[in-house]
């Protein structure tokens, strides 16, 4: 059943992508939206896990605007896969002409330092479009911390689509090796840090008031390697239109101590949070980022 199973979901993504190569931008989004619309209504378990934690993070708004922004989410993350899918098709001259770049000159910097870059981002925006722009932008390519799906087609799929201009999965195993020789070669290496991970890997921070365990590789890196480690995020900007934003880097941790590196982490949280507020509708709140154990993570103490 698991077999025939990914072989539906991977025959149906195939379709999806070669329908979209022919779709006009407006149309590949509404696409997306109807997507995420039946999502939202057949998914009730990640619709409430939404709910309850836009409702948490927003205690101040109405039920109307919480569940406006719960509609939000479900919307955009249909149009980022969709998106995604064409865009990834686009050859680079045409990728381009679709970005508008702002704060470009703070990776710029950092790349003649010869220690390479940490850039980090959460689930937000259009995160996948900005690994893919800044790559064919530069001609540097991007080592992406990242799981393999659990489908084999669809991973592979995947692959390509994060590839075409020339970035590369960093998967656990062996992760530590590769993303240090990465940044040896002056290569940047993106990492999500809005993902719950367990201790002794993770300290606990304030993430929109609540408790949130959240890597510690990141400071644990940049205290290590000298990097840089610069925010990026990806907004919309119309219809299949993209303003990817290189905020200025984040100062790294003073020393080596568990309390330097719960500094620099809830730093990097801080930034983050400062974008979600702002455009909630472009976080991933269906992910269970807050769990009961979050109080088990260093709190540097």
């Amino acid at each position: 059943m698991k077999r025939l199973r990914f072989r539906l979901e991977y025959d149906l993504v195939r379709l999806m992508l070669a329908s979209v190569g022919r779709l006009p931008w407006r149309a590949t989004s509404a696409m997306g939206s109807a997507v995420g619309w039946i999502f939202r209504v057949l998914d009730r378990r990640h619709r409430r896990i939404a709910a309850d934690n836009v409702a948490a993070a927003f205690p101040h708004l109405g039920p109307a605007e919480q569940r406006a922004i719960v509609r939000g989410v479900f919307d955009h993350f249909g149009r980022l896969a969709f998106e995604l899918m064409k865009f990834s098709g686009l050859d680079r001259e045409a990728m381009l002409a679709r970005v508008e770049w702002e704060g470009m000159e703070w990776a710029e910097a950092a790349a003649t330092s010869g220690k390479g870059i940490l850039f980090f981002t959460g689930h937000f925006g259009y995160w996948e479009i900005q690994a893919i722009a800044y790559a064919a932008a530069t001609g540097r390519p991007i080592g992406t911390l990242a799981r393999a799906l659990d489908n084999p087609g669809l991973h592979a799929l995947l692959e390509r689509m994060r590839g075409g201009t020339g970035n590369f999965p960093i998967y656990r195993r062996g992760a530590l090796r590769r993303v240090l020789r990465a940044l040896q070669s002056n290569q940047a290496v993106a990492i999500l840090i809005d993902q719950h991970i367990q201790p002794p890997d993770a300290v606990t921070v304030s993430f929109f008031d609540r408790p949130a365990a959240t890597t510690v590789a990141l400071a644990l890196l940049a205290r290590r390697t000298g990097a840089a480690v610069i925010p990026v995020f990806a907004l919309p900007a119309g219809p299949g239109r993209y303003r990817l934003v290189i905020e200025h880097p984040v100062e790294p941790p003073a020393d080596d101590s568990p309390e330097a590196a719960l500094d620099f982490t809830q730093r990097c949280t801080d930034v983050l949070e400062m974008y979600v507020r702002r455009h909630p509708e472009l976080w991933l709140w269906m992910h269970r980022r807050w769990r009961d154990d979050d109080g088990g993570g260093d709190r540097g103490e």
